[in-house]
This record gives structure tokens, C-alpha cells and sequence, in this order.
């Protein structure tokens, strides 16, 4: 699959996606699917517990994505200079109501 790379640890979102609860794996599915529709320069970076998308191969990171009990945390970072905004999602809620959000950190990012 492109656009993913994993440094040092070597897991996949297969393996990540085992410790999502089931009832949030639909939720932080369409967020990781969002974040790919974003362009064909999104990289995604699994990390232990959590995972970043970034801008192309510079890995500007906009997206830092992790899954809680009841829904997941998005950090989103338009620039170094402003800082990280948090928004937390519930389960219930859907991405498109944060979507702007992350594409405007996605666009704004260098």
C-alpha cells in the first residue's frame, strides 16, 4: 500500500489496529481515509499508540490521530508557529464535521 512508512518499529495499521476499541474502529477508519483523500503526498507514520499523518516525504505532520474508549483525539498543526489544536470526537460523531479542519492544516502545512 502506498503512502505508508513506519520508522524503527515496523507496524503496519493492520497490527495498530488491533488495539482500537471495536466500537471506534469505524470512526478512526474514516478519519485515516479522509486524511489519504487529502492528496497523493500523505505519508502515514504507525507509531506505538497513536498515528501521524504527514505532508510528502518532509514529514510536516498535520494529523496525529489516537484512539481512546469512547471516541478518538485528532492533534492538528497548521504550522510551527501556531499552536496544536486538539479536538476530541466522540464515537457517535462523523469526520466531516471536523473535515475543513484537517484540510486546512493539510493545505497550510509546509
Amino acid at each position: 500500500m502506498e503512502g505508508i512508512i513506519s520508522f524503527g518499529n515496523k507496524r503496519n495499521y493492520e497490527d495498530f489496529k488491533k488495539q482500537i476499541p471495536n466500537s471506534v474502529l469505524p470512526l478512526f477508519d474514516s478519519i485515516r481515509k479522509f486524511c489519504f483523500s487529502l492528496g497523493e503526498n500523505v505519508v502515514e507514520d504507525v507509531r506505538m499508540h497513536r498515528i501521524v499523518f504527514c505532508k510528502s516525504i518532509t514529514f510536516r505532520w498535520f494529523a496525529d490521530i489516537e484512539s481512546q474508549k469512547e471516541g478518538v483525539i485528532i492533534k492538528i498543526q497548521k504550522s510551527r508557529k501556531e499552536p496544536i489544536q486538539i479536538i476530541q470526537i466522540s464515537k457517535k460523531q462523523k469526520i466531516l464535521e471536523f473535515g475543513n479542519i484537517i484540510k486546512e492544516a493539510f493545505d497550510e502545512i509546509h
